[in-house]
């Protein structure tokens, strides 16, 4: 990337600067408007403009220092307009830390049966009352530029596991198509992240990554890449096997961004192949269902085993949960209860489970000993329950 570019870059207040490597991995400083990211690091989902069963406070506590928020449901409520009179999203949810929003082509994907692709855009009934909608790449610009995130993402075409060849391609290639209109609408004020589409087709992959990366309009680019179309689908070990051979071909100048991944493995994975920026539902909603995380499995706090169990969670851990000694028992009969306030515990512990897991990858590249944090962590049987 030559100065001016990287001047063009900074004037949306989001750069990007690398810190530190170990192999592929690396560390770095997400510079931005509402203070820095320190990367890799996870971002909880915060779909309405709240982690479910949350507070935004909590969220915090758990060492959460950017979050997602989703385009498509802020579009449909409060509403854009709203949003923006009200402040924006920083104001509005009382977050005064870095947010990215999303496009809403992903909500385009998982609402297919109701959706019409076009080279316009998307139309699509609205999941709510019915009426009928459509999302074109300037739309999905304008309405996150009135959400005021840090940063927006392009709309793109997903997808789904297991598409033919051609099908893939031509995503790739309206994607690529979508871009360039994204780059001519987007707000100066706000930085823009391309997303590289391409399936489990690692040449498909590596050519639109740098397409992506080698577009400019009038001096901008995009501030940052990212992964879609991963997790829609297709067997993981796909997944696995490619972001090593791929992730390279993003330009290393500009944040690395792998969208809605995943489990710990997937992070690790992904921060080994160099992926800075994560987010995913998973530890949020497994916490819903009383499935929570620690170093080697899961525990599901509904089994009978925890019903004598004084156990903390996880031994070590500094959640809310287990730094204040609730015992799985405890957890246990909350849950089994009913009682509300189990799902921010459980929640709570997750996302500290998220947080401390790249915290330490931090500081395993940090010290060139990234491939040992990621042996120990390493788990086949990571998602088995006990």
């Amino acid at each position: 990337m030559d100065p001016g570019e990287a001047r063009a870059l900074s004037e949306a207040g989001v750069t990007f600067q690398e810190v530190s490597r170990s192999g592929q991995a690396r560390t770095g400083i997400l510079h931005t408007k509402h203070g820095p990211v320190h990367t890799p690091a996870f971002m909880p989902v915060a779909t309405q403009g709240i982690v479910k069963a949350m507070t935004l406070d909590q969220v915090r506590a758990t060492g959460a220092q950017m979050l997602i928020m989703n385009t498509y449901h802020l579009w449909l409520r409060p509403g854009p307009l709203e949003v923006k009179e009200l402040g924006g999203l920083h104001a509005l949810c009382r977050w005064p830390h870095p947010i990215v929003t999303d496009s809403g082509g992903f909500q385009a994907f998982s609402l297919a049966a109701r959706t019409k692709l076009s080279e316009d855009g998307f139309e699509f009934a609205s999941h709510i009352d019915g009426r009928r909608l459509k999302l074109t790449p300037e739309g999905a610009m304008e309405i996150q530029a009135a959400l005021g995130s840090d940063v927006a993402m392009q709309l793109d075409v997903c997808p789904p596991g297991g598409a033919p060849r051609p099908e893939v391609e031509a995503a790739v290639e309206r994607t690529t198509r979508w871009a360039q209109r994204t780059l001519v609408a987007r707000d100066p004020n706000q930085a823009v992240f391309g997303i590289v589409q391409g399936g489990v087709h690692a040449d498909l992959r590596k050519r639109h990554a740098e397409e992506l990366g080698a577009l400019s309009v009038d001096g901008r680019a995009f501030d940052g890449l990212a992964f879609g179309g991963f997790s829609v689908g297709e067997p993981t070990s796909h997944m696995h096997e490619l972001l090593p051979e791929v992730t390279p071909y993003l330009d290393s100048a500009r944040v690395r961004y792998l969208m809605g991944v995943g489990t710990p493995q997937d992070l690790l994975i992904g921060i080994g192949s160099g992926i800075d920026l994560f987010d995913c539902v998973m530890p949020t909603r497994n916490a819903r269902n009383g499935h929570v995380f620690v170093r080697g499995g899961r525990l599901n706090m509904k089994n009978a085993t925890h019903r004598s169990d004084s156990r903390v969670i996880e031994p070590g851990c500094d959640c809310v949960a287990c730094a204040g000694g609730y015992t799985r028992a405890y957890l246990r009969h909350l849950y089994v209860a009913g009682e509300m306030s189990v799902f921010a515990l459980l929640s709570a512990h997750n996302l500290r489970f998220y947080a401390r897991l790249l915290e330490g990858a931090r500081d395993a590249i940090a010290q060139g000993d990234f491939a040992a944090y990621k042996a120990y962590h390493f788990s086949p049987s990571q998602l088995e329950l006990k």
